[in-house]
């Protein structure tokens, strides 16, 4: 530590560094260049005429190669159809014999197909030899139509064609004041005696009914399907059979005409 008393010597003046001359510059820039395309060239790719060109037609647009056809990726999906109780044995009756239930499923959809008694369910799966996409909807609409009731030949229908439906609706949800047995009578009234307003219905509107219990499912086209929804709602409000039956005729009749 120095004495208070010491004199304070100056600081150091800094030594003078020479300016690079324009000569040095040109050199420095010279350099610089040279190694930034010594750079690039080592980077850069070779390129050959066929990346540069383009082929032109004779009117002057180009022409691209050929797409190649890729077969797409599909996911293996699954759809589990839940057999009522009183279902179950017709179910398994049915399941192996020709052109009923399994048959159809596998031959004609190509899909995967197990019944799980246990849990009394169908489980459907696509796989790679399932050609339609929409196999498997129609595969899971056919098992459902079974076991809402509806005949096999009924059922199988809807995997041969595509413009069929299936509608389901409560009878208490057209009339919710019904008791136990203004339900039944209403049942009734859609059956009628030995099933011939039901038959009625079907024969005209040209679909098909099934009754389960406090349930009514109609399959067929759309509009058809309206028609007979309307026909049944009338009956359980309370309209006079034979005006339904007037109705259906004129039903009838207007689709005879448009076919």
């Amino acid at each position: 530590m120095p004495a208070p008393t010491a004199l304070v010597q100056p600081p150091p003046a800094p030594e003078a560094v020479p300016l690079p001359t324009p000569e040095q510059d040109d050199e420095l820039l010279v350099d610089m260049q040279e190694a930034g395309t010594s750079e690039i060239s080592a980077v850069a790719p070779p390129t050959t005429a066929e990346d540069t060109e383009m082929a032109i037609d004779e009117e002057g647009r180009p022409r691209f190669a050929p797409g190649k056809d890729v077969d797409p990726v599909r996911r293996a999906e699954t759809r589990k159809i839940p057999i009522p109780p009183n279902r179950m044995s017709a179910l398994k009756s049915n399941w192996s014999k020709a052109s009923v239930i399994y048959p159809p499923l596998v031959d004609h959809c190509k899909l995967q197909v197990r019944m799980n008694i246990k849990e009394k369910r169908v489980e459907l799966r696509s796989s790679k030899h399932t050609a339609s996409n929409d196999a498997l909807q129609m595969g899971a609409d056919f098992v459902s139509a079974f076991a809402m009731g509806f005949d096999m030949d009924d059922a199988i229908a809807l995997l041969r064609l595509d413009s069929l439906y299936i509608q389901s609706f409560d009878i208490k949800d057209v009339r919710q004041t019904l008791g136990p047995d203004a339900l039944g009578r209403a049942i009734g009234r859609i059956a009628g005696k030995d099933g011939k307003t039901k038959f009625a219905i079907e024969n005209a509107t040209k679909t098909r009914v099934v009754l389960a219990g406090s349930r009514v499912h109609i399959l067929g086209a759309f509009e058809n399907i309206g028609m007979a929804r309307e026909s049944i709602v009338s009956l359980v409000l309370g309209a006079q059979p034979g005006k339904v039956y007037n109705n259906l005729r004129i039903i009838a009749s207007r689709m005879k005409e448009r076919f």
